[in-house]
């Protein structure tokens, strides 16, 4: 019948055509259709596989003659005995099943040569004695295999069973066909080859696995199946992965979840409960992996820089391979169902005279079909989220350890924003295209099946329908092309807004600070303003290419028979039905086709992101040589060293450095800011690019940055930095790093959890903390960065006696150092002036020169002197105060301070873990998406008014599509009658009917468009205005990953996906009721039973959805911790290289990989878990059907309708997968949403400005504080850190506050401003009090020089006036009095000078120096410095100090510092301890009392000095 249909149409397609070729065209089709045809290529390839087999075994023989037949012992020497498994033990028996049933074939040929196919006797013969010949070899290399103990099968035999398969499946068709076409009853031939196709099939899918499955017994007792030939490290772990171990069936049927639905079902997951993932997907063997396929790559090409494209070729076409397979099992037999559908139409109108059996074999080569479909379809989705999850693990490690070697100039040019963005966005885009990257070559298959079928039923009218096709799918090359170019803006707005984004996260202290918030905000809303406009361009188009790809189905239908009408090609309700059931299936590919051509343009984008990031240059490892201990007597050795920050050889940074140091030997650095002290450290370390000389260092080195890095976590982690704990060691350490006292006060002692950064930690804790990490790795050289500056006098002393003096006195030690003091011990000191060595010498020696190094010591000396002079003066009044007794100022009330032990007692706390973490786990809600979440997205805009129009314009799109097919099938005959009207007329209805369903989708997606960007914009800007305006505490214990991770992954999702994802749940459920309209129309029973199956269905979906919602949220909270850790990474990265910890951190990043993968990877499974059962349901619903139309007694049923239903029946199983997964995805991309509404609504800090509130214009005018009662603490589970602090600072006066470091003195500052807010008391400041006014009208009015002195990437006049409220004289002015307008003017762009990220193109003095500026340029009347010249040598602070007295001396000034003689001529001195007031006093009065506090620190700092001091002085 097919055959006949095929040649009528054929005849009557081609009227124009010639006789030759109407001839050739009949040849060709006889030569398809002979059955000698299957027997011919039968023998063909059987006798390649016996050519090979022999060619094989000759080769074994002269090899084993060449080499004397020495037996090759192979890899698996080790294996004591090998036990047969499962998949062995089927792949026997499948053989043993095709050699008998060909053997038996035989036989029958033998006894009636009529039950050959091929009359040719010859032929047939030949064929089945090949057959069984092939498979008693078959059989042969199997027992080998065994007898070898080989893990994988001979490629020889996976081939031969790959071939068995093809030849099993065709000669089933062909048996079907005659079946069909010929009216006949099964023989036993016909069973013959259907068992035949089923053991082909089996054996197919394990060539496609390739494993023998032999499980060996290995000499350690443990029992694994070796992989390409080798025992794994990790068995147990690998044991511990259900997927590694599953079985054939499991793996088919993903029922290796069941264990992990069964936990998930009873209760929210946890991560723990989540199983490992296989160790083939686990990124300590990927990262690896991937490093050989970049190593090829540059052998093959021969070049430093491998093409990215082509190791990531070469990752993953094992995998995509084997995809690629499953993709076109897939799409073949999507096919097979339009094929058969003329067939089925012309048996249910001719089904008198049929049998029934010809009707349930057409039933059963449909379910059969379906089948095959979902279980590939399954396999290549699975497969391809699988090959993603690698790709994805292999990238992120590969960007990690590239940020740990990037130069200083890669840093300067990429900002941490940028790389992060390239690691968390650009990686997920490649991701995404691993899945899409089977539609490429099913494309192809797809089009060309469905000319086929087309040719098939309507002859040259496919010429047609492949013309319309082609044009529809060219028409996206002009789309696709504006479509990149518009994701590239994207991803560079998307950049610009992160790094600014990441900017204002890491440097919120100073924005709050100085009352920069509204104008940071408005920055970062004009950045996104730029992102949306690209955004809205984009999704624009995105909804225009949706207009034309739903409309062209219906518009490549229209086209095709307006095409059979003018070929004369009669339209039957057959023809009609499988010609719309092939532009059905035709809709997947041009459906996917723009989404595909959208995710090659984003991950080309991407790709050549990673590439270009991948590409940048690196550290030098030759910069610095390493000579053994024994070999040289220098333990630092640099000859004619040349260096520089950038590679261009006109920028010199350090010239002529000629540098010996013995081993043991203590150096000293000093100089004036700028001078080059960090950068002779950095040289050291090999961070510079060096253009001249050698650096030659001999032994391991430890580093302590000028700026403390510390990471997050306890204080015992970072101070062990990845060496085992000894106790002995550890103590020894911490009580040289004067630590002891510190761990007292903190609630959890050394297991204190340390915020970000080190954010609740005072400046000398992080310090010492990060000296304390050095000494205990008990390296042989130390290079410290001016390790003083952060801690005050009497701590700073300790630390030179007790750590480089004391624990580190036979160590090699380079140290910078600002305070004079600590020159004297040195044994050679280095005067560095313009990135050169001036002097160099004993400290006696460089003072005999009196060049350069007389002015830092006149400096400190004069400030020494100062220190003396009050100090003797106070002597001589000498008065007497009782022990126990405050000295406080006369108008305050402060407490005395109470005993450690009664501290203690009053905190009532037990010292816990627990109670000293500040950074908590991240929020996870629990249990379902609540419905608020998506009430609350779906009412964002215009309270949700759009959103039933979205929906009318997808149900009208459904009815008029209905309609349209309904129309065609009503009105086309079943025979070859005329049609109902005339065909001009159904024709034109149809078009009309089409072109209305396109319109409707063109309104629904506009629709989708515009309310998705707004929602997504309206969320974002709440969540921005909740973080810039939420407290300090929130910054000081949320890791600044967390928010990026919501403001770019998740922002992304509602940007581009959350809108189409939420929607697509409506549109499925409108198809799926659509479909099931029709078939209930021509079939009532159908409903009967979907009834039940959409109960089964809805049961499913809730068993899966409580683990899947729990795996996704684990998924998205373990994302944030690699992008947290990769920060930390690149801001440590000079401190990590020096440690020599790279492969720690390396293996540190693999493990956090390892744990997102564990959820994500589970999670996608638990899709393809649930799409699996429902596919299979769904199959039944359409099997179902099928029996039942075939069984249905002729006239009960209109045959062309019922050809109608299975043409939308075909599609039921992935239209009903479709609504699941699609309320699964929504819901799983709806966290994204939860995610950002969490943020949305953090506790916001007091209002930047109360417009009942205001203070007067020229308030403070004075500039009193006075404190009362003042109680602070960072957060609720912590102890307080200020207590009970009562005390007045009077206006128009200079306030010295000191105490030891922790004593919260920054505490105190931070109050003023209200970073933190009282628990307890006020602060009046003119007697206003300044908890009742906005923020903005507090900090505005107070200027601030901070600790960590902060600058943003921009220009020199944008870091001081952001807000351009002065003039550039003014600028120029502020400059010069701060010491840097000759520095500035020495650059050629002045002003507009570059300051990078971080300000790392400035040292920290000049950066110091720059916040001075901000605070000359403000003028307020009330001034802080906290620790504002802890960074600067002593001439330099000199000179700062000198011009704080005079432009702010009418002003009042509080100082904390650790230098005394900065706070000496104070008017007065607050000294706090353990956070409570010690004394308050004048400096005269305190230093009566030699007992005070204040005393022992100016007799701690004059002792210090004193040797020194009385040296110098004999000098002069």
């Amino acid at each position: 019948m097919a055959l006949e249909a095929m040649l009528r149409t054929f005849g009557s397609g081609s009227i124009s055509q010639s006789p030759k070729s109407l001839q050739f065209q009949i040849a060709w089709e006889e030569m398809i259709s002979s059955p000698c045809l299957l027997e011919d290529a039968s023998i063909v390839i059987q006798g390649g596989f016996l050519l090979v087999l022999l060619l094989q075994f000759i080769c074994s023989v002269i090899k084993s003659y060449f080499r004397g037949r020495k037996k090759i012992i192979s890899a698996e020497k080790y294996a004591v005995g090998a036990k047969v498994g499962l998949s062995y033990k089927l792949t026997i028996i499948c053989s043993t099943l095709l050699f008998g049933t060909h053997f038996l074939l035989l036989l029958m040929l033998q006894s009636d040569g009529a039950a050959a196919r091929c009359k040719v006797k010859i032929q047939a013969f030949s064929s089945e004695i090949m057959h069984i010949v092939c498979w008693i070899l078959s059989l042969v290399l199997l027992y080998k295999s065994l007898r070898d103990k080989e893990v994988k099968l001979p490629w020889v035999l996976r081939f031969w069973w790959i071939s068995s398969f093809l030849l099993s499946f065709a000669s089933a068709v062909f048996d079907g066909k005659n079946i069909v076409n010929n009216h006949e009853s099964l023989k036993l031939r016909d069973i013959a080859d259907v068992l035949n196709l089923v053991a082909s099939t089996c054996l197919l899918v394990f060539s496609i696995r390739g494993k023998t499955g032999l499980v060996f017994d290995m000499p350690n007792g443990i029992t694994a199946p070796l992989l390409n030939g080798k025992t794994q490290k990790n068995v147990d772990d690998k044991l511990e992965c259900p997927y590694g171990r599953a079985t054939l069936l499991q793996l088919v049927t993903f029922s290796w979840l069941n264990p992990l639905f069964e936990v998930g079902y009873k209760k929210p997951l946890d991560q723990e409960e989540v199983p490992d993932v296989d160790f083939r997907d686990s990124a300590h063997t990927l990262s690896p992996s991937f490093d050989e396929c970049l190593d090829r790559v540059r052998r093959r090409d021969g070049t430093t820089n491998p093409s990215i494209y082509k190791a990531i070729y070469f990752f993953a076409r094992k995998k995509a391979a084997i995809n690629a397979l499953f993709a076109v099992i897939s799409a073949v037999s999507s096919y097979v169902g339009p094929y058969l559908i003329n067939d089925l139409v012309e048996f249910l109108s001719d089904k008198s005279s049929r049998s029934l059996g010809s009707g349930y074999l057409l039933a059963l080569a449909f379910l059969s079909a379906k089948l095959v479909e979902t279980i590939a379809q399954r396999q290549w989705i699975f497969g391809a989220r699988q090959l993603g999850l690698r790709l994805r693990a292999a990238l992120i490690s590969h960007i990690y350890q590239k940020g740990l070697v990037l130069s200083s100039t890669s840093r300067q040019s990429r900002t941490s924003g940028e790389i992060i963005n390239i690691m968390s966005v650009d990686v997920q885009r490649i991701t995404d295209f691993m899945w899409y990257l089977n539609i490429l070559w099913m494309l192809p298959i797809q089009i060309s099946l469905a000319v086929y079928v087309l040719h098939n039923n309507l002859g040259w009218g496919s010429m047609v329908a492949l013309a319309a096709t082609l044009t529809v799918l060219s028409g996206n090359i002009p789309l696709t092309n504006i479509q990149k170019r518009f994701q590239a803006k994207i991803m560079e707005a998307k950049d610009e807004r992160m790094k600014a984004t990441s900017e204002v996260l890491r440097h919120m202290k100073t924005i709050k600070l100085q009352a920069w918030d509204s104008y940071y905000l408005q920055k970062l809303v004009s950045l996104r303003k730029i992102e949306y406009d690209w955004l809205w361009k984009l999704l624009k188009l995105l909804a225009l290419t949706a207009f034309i790809f739903w409309g062209s189905p219906a518009f490549i239908s229209a086209v095709t028979f307006i095409g059979c009408v003018l070929l004369g090609i009669p339209l039957t309700a057959g023809r009609v039905l499988s010609a719309l059931a092939t532009f059905r299936m035709l809709q997947d590919p041009i459906f996917n086709l723009p989404d595909l051509l959208s995710v090659i343009a984003q991950g080309k984008v991407s790709t050549d992101r990673i590439a270009s990031y991948l590409q940048e240059d690196e550290i030098k490892p030759d910069a610095v040589s390493s000579t053994p201990k024994d070999q040289s007597e220098f333990s630092i050795h640099i000859d004619n060293g040349k260096f520089s920050w950038d590679n261009d050889p006109r920028t010199v940074t350090l010239d002529a450095i000629n540098l010996k140091v013995k081993r043991g030997m203590k150096v000293a650095i000093c100089g004036t800011v700028g001078s080059g002290k960090s950068s002779l450290l950095s040289c050291i370390l090999g961070e510079m690019s060096k253009q001249s000389g050698f650096v030659r260092i001999s032994g391991t080195k430890a580093y302590v940055p000028q700026s403390p890095w510390i990471l997050t976590g306890n204080i015992r982690e970072n101070i062990l930095f990845g060496s085992p704990y000894n106790r002995d060691k550890y103590l020894r350490t911490v009580e040289a790093c004067a630590l002891t006292k510190d761990f007292e006060l903190f609630s959890a002692g050394d297991l204190t959890e340390i915020g970000e950064r080190g954010i609740n930690m005072s400046g000398g804790q992080k310090q010492r903390i990060q000296i304390a990490r050095s000494v205990y790795q008990d390296s042989d050289i130390y290079l410290l960065d001016d390790p003083f500056s952060a801690v005050d006098a009497h701590t700073g002393t300790q630390l030179f006696k007790d750590c480089l003096m004391g624990i580190l006195k036979d160590k090699t030690i380079v140290y910078v150092t600002h305070q004079v003091e600590f020159l004297p011990a040195a044994d050679l000191i280095l005067v560095m002036q313009n990135g050169s060595i001036a002097q160099a010498g004993s400290f006696e020696e460089l003072l005999q020169h009196n060049v350069g190094f007389e002015a830092l010591v006149g400096a400190h000396n004069e400030a020494l002197d100062s220190i003396l002079t009050v100090e003797s003066s106070s002597r001589t009044l000498d008065h007497a105060i009782s022990d126990g007794e405050c000295t406080t100022d006369p108008s305050s009330n402060a407490e005395c301070p109470v005993t450690k032990q009664e501290s203690e007692h009053d905190l009532g706390v037990e010292i816990t873990e627990k109670d000293g973490r500040l950074v908590q786990e991240e929020e996870r809600e629990k249990g379902s998406i609540g419905k608020e979440v998506y009430l609350s997205y779906l009412t964002t805009v215009k309270g949700g008014a759009l959103v039933p129009l979205i929906l009318l314009a997808q149900s009208s799109f459904q009815v008029l599509q209905v309609a349209s097919n309904y129309w065609m099938a009503w009105a086309c005959p079943a025979g070859s009658a005329e049609p109902v009207k005339g065909i001009h007329y159904v024709l034109l209805v149809y078009v009309l009917l089409a072109v209305g369903s396109a319109l409707c989708v063109l309104i629904r997606a506009s629709l989708v468009a515009v309310t998705g960007l707004l929602t997504s914009q309206k969320l974002f800007n709440n969540m921005l205005y909740s973080i810039i305006h939420a407290p300090m505490a929130f910054f000081d214990s949320t890791p600044t990953g967390r928010i990026l991770n919501r403001a770019s992954t998740d922002q992304s999702v509602l940007d581009l996906e959350m809108a189409n994802k939420l929607g697509w749940c409506a549109f499925s459920v409108i198809l799926l009721l659509g479909t099931i309209t029709v078939m209930s129309q021509v079939a009532w029973e159908v409903f009967v039973i979907f009834i039940p199956v959409t109960a089964i269905c809805i049961w499913y979906q809730r068993y899966y959805i409580p683990t899947a919602r729990e795996l996704a949220r684990l998924a998205g909270i373990q994302r944030a911790p690699i992008l947290h850790h990769f920060a930390e990474s690149l801001a440590g990265a000079a401190t990590i290289r020096a440690f020599d910890q790279k492969d720690r951190f390396i293996y540190s990043n693999l493990s956090l990989i390892d744990n997102h993968s564990r959820p994500w990877f589970h999670n996608v499974s638990a899709m393809e878990w649930l799409s699996f059962r429902l596919n299979q349901l769904s199959n039944f619903v359409f099997g179902f059907s099928l029996v039942l139309l075939v069984t249905l007694p002729e006239g009960i049923i209109v045959p062309s309708i019922a050809g109608l239903a299975v043409t939308y029946g075909i599609n039921l199983n992935s239209q009903l997968a479709s609504v699941i997964w699609n309320m699964c995805n929504a819901e799983n991309k709806m966290i994204s949403v939860e995610r950002i509404l969490q943020y949305s609504s953090i506790p916001s800090e007091a209002p930047l400005v109360i417009d009942d509130s205001k203070p007067p214009e020229i308030w403070p005018e004075t500039g009193t504080i006075r404190f009362t009662n003042l109680k602070i603490r960072y957060a609720e589970h912590l102890p307080s850190v200020l207590k009970n602090i009562t005390c007045t600072f009077p206006g128009k006066k200079k306030v010295g506050v000191v105490g030891r470091t922790g004593s919260g003195k920054s505490t105190l500052i931070q109050a003023i401003f209200r970073i933190v807010e009282p628990t307890e008391g006020n602060i009046l400041i003119d007697g206003v009090d300044i908890t009742k006014i906005g923020l903005h009208d507090l900090r505005s009015r107070l200027s601030i020089i901070p600790q960590d002195p902060t600058l943003f990437e921009g220009t020199v006049r944008g870091n001081l006036d952001p807000l351009e409220q002065h003039s550039d004289n003014e600028i120029w002015e502020a400059l010069d009095k701060c010491q840097l307008g000759e520095l500035v003017r020495e650059k050629p762009e002045k002003l507009e000078s570059m300051v990078v990220e971080n300000g790392e193109n400035w040292s920290v003095g000049q950066r110091q120096l720059f916040c001075l500026g901000r605070a000359l340029l403000k003028k307020s009347t009330i001034l802080v410095l906290d620790e504002a010249t802890a960074s600067v040598d002593s001439a330099t602070d000199g000179t700062i100090q000198k011009i704080i007295s005079q432009e702010f001396q009418d002003r009042t000034v509080v100082t904390i510092a650790h230098r005394i003689h900065t706070v000496i001529d104070s008017d007065l001195v607050l000294v706090l301890s353990d956070g409570r007031i010690a004394e308050f006093d004048t400096p005269a009065k305190l230093l009566e009392r030699e007992d005070s506090f204040f005393s022992r620190l100016i007799r701690e700092y004059s002792h210090r000095s004193q040797s020194f001091s009385g040296f110098s002085k004999s000098q002069g």
